[in-house]
């Protein structure tokens, strides 16, 4: 064929001389009006035309021109942006292609410049010499519709006709997959045996002629025939001895003996041809389907909620299988009802319905076992869907349990195989997991709400014992909890009437004026049901169900309706209502139950709300003192392997002393004795003060060794700590002030006697103030303070010693109450004063807590029991 350039500058040429508006060369592939070349039509004109050429009365007129092969004319249908009254459509010969020209008017000299263009287009023709062979390198055998409406355009170009359809074999059943002005024909299904003249053309593998006025003629299995149709024929497709489709065609005269060679060679060489892309196809859609592992694990897998792993699931299964028939059913925690979701008009769509009587119910056993369903109506198998042939209905099993129901469902008969069903198979049992991991987490994050919704009721109506004050609060909250837009509460009074009422919800002024004249609770709906029978009831589509009963200006899509009862006495109801369809969930007929129960109790009994709240209290206490038992087991074995160091290390101490002891009191003696007879100016004096100097500190040292293995006589009573406090600063006054530290004492008054040893509590503050001091060695502030602190139930005194000094870093906090661990390195410290200290303390039954910063000082605190 010309150029699109070369086609250009002949529309162009035609539409000057023919004093036309515009023309385009338009051409039908697979159902559809392609613009091919284009003039002096705008983007959105062009846009308006092929939207026109798409109407199924404008589609019949274009193939009308093309299978008579006679130009036609007609008004443009109404007031649009081409600029012309009429269109005239004259088709290129021997192709799908028509020239589609706009004009108020052509002459019939304008109408031959035309139809000479229109020839001139014309690149080639269907020979009877020439076989249809698909061109595999151009990927026409990876599209199969393109290549089978290629196949039908090549016998619609053989010979003139009405309308033609192409249909390919598939099991028992020829599905159309190609029509030529006959649209509704693509897509439907035909069973051979329920088709005298398919049997027919089956068994022999012969042409079908029917003229009108013939007993079959009645027996036509598919056509969009007009009165004026005469002749109708069915041309097998054969490879060897095998059927693989039939080529349809129909028109108002009889074939000639030209033409029915022509469309018997067509479909002597065609066969081949199909069956290949046929093939490929098939091999294609097998591998997709193989692919929806890879895309399960990608898309599927990465879902967060049920709703998003349905849609992905749906999207995956509608590419792979080329079907929207598709359903999953999930089965609710409690076993009564069913999640059912479908996609309709290509949205999803969620409802709830009960499981008994359900026609699924059979798979969700544990014997439910996938089911491949190759003709629903051969089989006598209600399919889901109402027109749906085939079948594939999968169980998913998560532990061995069924939790659901997967079906896939076609148009076709026997559109799915073996390989499908085991394919299904495995994605199902990962879905299953996948499913049940989410439905769980959403059934917690639900039941976690719910539970905020009834602690909150809880909150609101404990105590009160006036019904209509409960009613009402509690309908509020739900209304404005769930945002449900109607919520309801009805009580029994002593009359057993629902006389004490309360409403909830943004529509609540409404429905209270309804009620003025009526009754909300009626006897044959669903308030009526639910305070006979005590049984929730969940709609989720109120015009599908002939239970709901609206109000007057009122009238809700989605109710649900619990009984509040105290064992086996019904109390009244709650009833939620929504204007939109599904608006319910499973999790909010759980949350309703549970909020019924609630309700039922504080309504029989305040005084049972008051226990159930002291309950919780206790229970909320319970795990506080369980938690502080824990912390204060943890503190208390790390005292006591801290005592257990100390008991080690002062055995150990205990034996050095008394090993050193003797020597150096003897050294020490006698150097004494040597001093006192040497002269002042023997020049071995100063050597021998220097070994009585070292003796005396390694005396000192001993000393301190055996005060840390024996703290001594314990002698305990009552003694006021902050006279203890005033005491050691008394002696170290001067001592704080030499080293240019600023004091600070904070002591509380009202501080009571507590039960110490008041020396070796002296002993505690000095080692502590002194530790402070060495730790500012350049100066800074002291603050010594003591407080009454209450913690695990009991009182404590504190006292607490805080420096600005160097701090401690976090490693060293760890081991500083060891003993002989100093961080004074070379400046002196034997690293057994927090060690005495620490053991004086525990002696006392108390603690000691340190809290420090490297380079902003320390705290530590003792903590003695009163």
């Amino acid at each position: 064929m010309p150029t699109d350039t070369g086609i250009e500058t002949q529309l162009k040429d035609a539409v000057q001389l023919s004093e036309a508006v515009w023309a385009v060369l338009a051409e039908r592939v697979s159902g559809d009006w392609l613009l091919r070349s284009v003039y002096r039509l705008t983007r959105s004109a062009q846009n308006e035309l092929m939207t026109i050429m798409a109407r199924p009365s404008i589609d019949t007129w274009l193939c009308g021109a093309l299978s008579g092969g006679h130009s036609r004319s007609s008004s443009i249908p109404e007031e649009t942006q081409l600029n012309a009254t009429r269109f005239f459509a004259f088709p290129v010969p021997a192709t799908s292609q028509v020239i589609l020209v706009g004009a108020d008017d052509q002459t019939p000299a304008a109408q031959r410049i035309w139809k000479l263009t229109a020839s001139l287009l014309s690149g080639r023709s269907t020979s009877s010499n020439q076989p249809f062979l698909p061109d595999l390198q151009s990927g026409l055998a990876f599209d199969l519709p393109l290549a089978l409406e290629k196949v039908l355009g090549a016998f619609v170009q053989a010979v003139t006709c009405q309308g033609a359809w192409l249909a390919i074999r598939r099991g028992e059943s020829l599905d159309i997959q190609a029509e030529w002005n006959a649209p509704k024909a693509k897509g439907v299904s035909l069973l051979i045996d329920s088709n005298p003249l398919l049997r027919r053309v089956n068994r022999s593998l012969s042409d079908v002629i029917i003229t009108r006025g013939q007993p079959n003629w009645d027996n036509l299995p598919y056509g969009s025939l007009k009165s004026g149709t005469k002749m109708w024929v069915c041309l097998p497709l054969v490879i060897g001895q095998r059927l693989i489709g039939v080529v349809t065609l129909w028109r108002q005269k009889e074939f000639t003996p030209t033409e029915w060679g022509q469309l018997r060679e067509l479909a002597a060489r065609v066969p081949p041809s199909v069956e290949v892309v046929v093939t490929f196809s098939e091999m294609a859609g097998h591998l997709r389907r193989l692919g929806m592992l890879n895309d399960f694990v990608l898309t599927v897998s990465s879902a967060q909620t049920l709703d998003q792993i349905a849609r992905r699931m749906f999207g995956l299964l509608s590419r792979a299988f080329n079907t929207e028939l598709i359903a999953l059913f999930l089965r609710s925690s409690d076993g009564r009802i069913l999640r059912d979701y479908r996609l309709i008009e290509g949205k999803m769509n969620v409802i709830s319905v009960s499981l008994a009587g359900h026609s699924i119910q059979p798979f969700l056993s544990k014997e439910g076992r996938a089911r491949l369903i190759t003709d629903a109506v051969r089989e006598d198998f209600p399919p889901i869907h109402k027109d749906a042939r085939s079948m594939l209905i999968v169980p998913l099993k998560y532990r061995g349990q069924a939790i659901g129901v997967l079906i896939i469902e076609s148009p076709r008969a026997e559109a799915f195989n073996l390989y499908d069903e085991h394919l299904m198979v495995v994605i199902t049992s990962h879905l299953a997991g996948l499913i049940e991991y989410t439905r769980l987490r959403e059934e917690a994050e639900g039941r976690a709400r719910s539970l905020s919704l009834i602690h909150e009721v809880v909150q609101q109506v404990i105590g009160l014992n006036d019904k209509k004050e409960v009613a009402h609060i509690s309908a509020e909250l739900v209304a404005q909890y769930f945002k449900f837009d109607l919520a309801s509460i009805f009580l029994f009074d002593e009359e057993h009437k629902f006389s004490i009422q309360g409403i909830g919800g943004s529509h609540a002024e409404t429905v209270k004026r309804a009620l003025a004249g009526g009754e909300f609770v009626v006897q044959d709906g669903v308030t009526g049901r639910v305070s006979q029978t005590g049984e929730s009831i969940m709609i989720n589509d109120t015009k599908l169900d002939p239970l709901y009963k609206s109000l007057r200006g009122w009238e809700a899509r989605s109710e649900i309706c619990v009984a509040l009862k105290d064992g086996e006495t019904i109390l009244g109801i709650i009833d939620a209502e929504s204007r939109e369809q599904n608006a319910f969930s499973h999790n909010d007929l759980i949350a309703m139950e549970s909020l019924a129960g609630i309700l039922a109790s504080v309504i029989t009994s305040a005084n049972q709300y008051q226990k159930l709240q002291e309950t919780i209290r206790q229970l909320r206490l319970t795990e506080v003192e369980l938690n502080a038992r824990m912390e204060a087991q943890r503190s208390a074995e790390n005292r006591l392997l801290q005592a257990a160091k100390l008991a080690a290390v002062g055995e150990m101490a205990a034996g050095i002393a008394h090993e050193l002891n003797n020597p150096l009191t003897t050294v020490t003696g006698f150097s004494e004795l040597v001093l006192d007879e040497l002269p002042q100016d023997s020049e071995h004096r100063e050597e021998l003060e220097m070994v009585l100097r070292e003796a005396r500190r390694a005396s000192d040292v001993v000393r301190r060794l055996l005060d840390f293995s024996r703290q001594g006589e314990r002698i305990r009573s009552q003694a006021d700590l902050n006279e203890v406090v005033n005491d050691v600063i008394a002696l170290t006054r001067h001592l704080i002030q030499t080293n240019r530290v600023a004091l600070t004492l904070d002591l509380d008054e009202s501080l009571p006697w507590i039960f110490i040893d008041r020396n070796q509590m002296k002993q505690v503050l000095l080692n502590l103030i002194h530790n402070a001091l060495q730790a500012m060695p350049n100066g800074g502030g002291l603050q010594v303070s003591t407080r009454i602190v209450e913690r695990e139930e009991r009182n404590w005194a504190v006292m607490a010693i805080k420096d600005s000094g160097v701090g401690i870093t976090p490693a060293d906090q760890v081991r500083i109450f060891e003993p002989f661990f100093t961080t004074r390195g070379d400046r002196g410290g034997t690293g057994l004063g927090l060690s005495v200290t620490f053991g004086i303390v525990t002696d006392h039954g108390g603690m000691i807590e340190i809290s420090s910063e490297p380079e902003k000082g320390s705290t530590f605190s003792v903590w003695l029991p009163m």
